[in-house]
């Protein structure tokens, strides 16, 4: 059957890899901007579209860590929560494990008990509308400084719903604090986390077996580099390790040249398990309904395997298994495994 736009807008979904600052929209970064002084983001949407054309995975970085600079009271870290999960309900999303990177608001000056306050308060804000999760995120490129801050977060002022320990940044910077991010991933496993990093989206596939074999990972934001290595490829399929990839976010980043080029295709053919994640969505130009338009229109894929999509970010979630067989049953009610 043919690929509509009212199939996509009606098909349930969860959403495992979208970052709380990257999901800030126009307005709210221009708003935060304006309020603030002592930055670098442009207040004029114009200026600010502009800022948002990156060069390539640094200069991203960059980007996104001058807008986090704005993000400076708690209050604007609840603002952010609400408005991402507003945003998400109205695509029929029903469950987002959000990606937060504490240490970077601990930073400009807030307090940990203080970001876990506001973080827990827009959860229990928005609960009638979708179900919040958090993900702790160590930012890569800060060192052992960050790992340790990060973990500390986690372990002693944990938000109610957090369910994830993961890294982000430029994946080449980890390799100077190797067995800081190791030490922390172990002791956050132990303490009952689960293991979700980014790995595979700017290096090889010996960061995807870094994050497996020494980090454990549950999920992989990304991986779209297993393709190069053939063994890693058959144990992902073995393993049904899930896969969080986000095409618009690689073409932006310029980790692919083109979405035409985006390995998402040749991943599921190779038997993959694989969900469909929005990343930065505002940075990106991006939503994560959009992402199953961009799979639908430019990468080819029909009703079933949009609709598998969906299944396996229910499937990969943290939710209970009673929240999981509802909302697959919410899936099957508009295309039928």
């Amino acid at each position: 059957m043919t690929v509509t736009d009212d199939f996509i807008d009606a098909l349930p979904k969860a959403e495992l890899h979208v970052h709380l600052v990257g999901s800030a929209s126009v307005p709210t970064v221009l708003e935060l901007a304006r309020r603030h002084s002592g930055h670098n983001v442009p207040t004029s949407e114009a200026a600010l579209r502009e800022f948002f054309e990156f060069r390539d995975f640094p200069h991203f970085a960059e980007v996104y860590f001058a807008v986090n600079g704005l993000v400076r009271e708690p209050e604007d870290v609840a603002t952010l929560v609400t408005g991402v999960a507003r945003d998400l309900a109205a695509q029929n999303v029903r469950y987002v494990e959000l990606t937060v990177t504490p240490y970077s608001h601990v930073s400009v000056g807030m307090t940990m008990p203080a970001v876990t306050e506001a973080l827990d308060l827009a959860a229990r804000e928005v609960a009638d509308r979708i179900e919040v999760a958090y993900v702790f995120d160590i930012p890569g490129e800060f060192g052992e400084d960050a790992d340790r801050g990060t973990l500390d977060h986690a372990l002693n002022h944990p938000p109610e719903r957090l369910v994830g320990f993961g890294i982000g940044g430029v994946e080449q910077d980890r390799l100077s604090h190797q067995q800081s991010i190791r030490d922390a991933f172990r002791t956050a496993v132990a303490a009952g986390l689960h293991s979700v990093p980014h790995a595979g989206e700017m290096t090889g596939p010996e960061t995807i077996w870094e994050a497996i074999r020494e980090l454990k990972a549950e999920r992989i934001g990304h991986g779209i580099s297993c393709l190069d290595d053939p063994e890693l490829v058959a144990y992902l399929r073995e393993t049904r390790l899930p896969l969080e990839v986000c095409p618009t976010s690689n073409v932006c980043t310029k980790q692919v040249p083109d979405i035409a080029a985006h390995p998402l295709p040749r991943m599921l053919a190779e038997g993959l398990y694989v969900t469909l994640n929005s990343d930065d969505p505002p940075m990106f130009g991006t939503t994560l309904t959009n992402e199953y338009r961009v799979a639908a229109r430019d990468l080819g894929l029909g009703r079933k395997e949009l609709a598998d999509l969906a299944r396996n970010g229910v499937r990969a979630s943290f939710l209970s298994e009673g929240r999981k067989r509802a909302i697959l049953a919410e899936i099957d009610a508009v295309e039928p495994a």
